[in-house]
């Protein structure tokens, strides 16, 4: 088994495909923080459904399920053993915890859930963090944006992944960035939990679509580079088993490009679906109301009895 960061110098077998499933490593901070939330998250719903209230099962399968399941494998599977080792493995840890990670919390609405379930000082704190300033700026969607698209290239291009790399502590924060920074930009544009910055689905579905380039042309920047990322990082480690180093990092531009295409895809066709069913709730709601004024103008020529 490799050390939490294996780092020039250690035994290091090759990643193999019995390797990525069975190469899992103990994050003892991580997964207590992934744990914690879970537990909070199952705690609420178990008060919800106590009391009578319903709360759906595709929620909570979104949040602890698809959401808290997918950051354990991001950090405790193979691909946090083999994080710093392989660059294409880090990346593919890269897009599960910066793009399925926040999607499937926000689909699982925690922000209600606790909305729903907290005693009344401490919802009133919540509704007090809502509210503010400094959320409404966050969660603008514009903001998030920013941050999704720029914040990559910022990382690969400067000297912060190396960073990462050589500290634990570092590292572990870039998890949390990653998973933060796909929040700003998912929670907003998804808009199922009342937080600030819901905009009008025709600005959304452009922001999604505008990510597509963006990840595009950083997924080809990277394959195309004849220069290493972290280059004194990962030719020291040495290795003789395949890929090289400059393979390593062709394909983990390969995978940023095509998952972030995918699930930019794939985020954009659901929100494509909630506009429609607005729309058709909205739709819904205008026929009722000409019903109506159309039974009282019935009524109204009625000639009195």
């Amino acid at each position: 088994m490799l050390p939490l960061h294996a780092g020039p110098g250690d035994q290091i077998e090759p990643f193999t495909p019995l390797r990525l499933l069975t190469a899992w490593t103990l994050e003892p901070v991580l997964l207590a923080v992934i744990m914690v939330v879970g537990g909070l998250y199952l705690y609420g719903v178990h008060r919800l459904r106590a009391r009578g209230d319903s709360w759906s099962r595709g929620r909570t399968f979104s949040f602890v399920g698809l959401g808290l399941g997918s950051a354990v494998i991001a950090t405790q599977s193979a691909l946090g053993t083999y994080d710093t080792v392989l660059i294409s493995v880090h990346m593919a840890q890269h897009m599960v915890l910066s793009m399925l990670t926040p999607l499937a919390l926000a689909l699982g609405a925690p922000v209600t859930l606790a909305l729903r379930t907290l005693p009344q000082r401490p919802r009133g704190w919540l509704l007090s963090v809502l509210h503010s300033r400094v959320a409404k700026v966050l969660c603008f969607p514009l903001v998030g944006f920013v941050f999704f698209v720029l914040s990559p290239w910022a990382l690969y291009f400067s000297g912060w992944y190396d960073a990462t790399l050589r500290s634990a502590v570092l590292h572990d924060l870039l998890h949390l960035h990653f998973i933060l920074v796909g929040s700003l930009f998912f929670w907003p544009l998804l808009g199922l939990d009342p937080v600030p910055g819901r905009v009008i689905y025709p600005f959304r579905l452009l922001l999604t679509f505008l990510t597509l380039p963006f990840h595009a042309f950083l997924g080809i920047t990277i394959m195309s580079a004849n220069r290493l990322i972290a280059e004194d990082w990962y030719t020291s480690f040495g290795r003789s088993w395949p890929p090289s180093p400059l393979r390593d990092q062709y394909i983990a531009g390969g995978l940023l490009w095509g998952s972030g295409d995918i699930v930019g895809l794939i985020f954009f066709a659901v929100l494509f679906v909630q506009w429609v069913k607005q729309s058709q709730r909205e739709a819904r709601r205008e026929d009722r109301r000409l019903d109506r004024l159309e039974e009282q103008a019935r009524r109204g020529r009625q000639p009195p009895r």
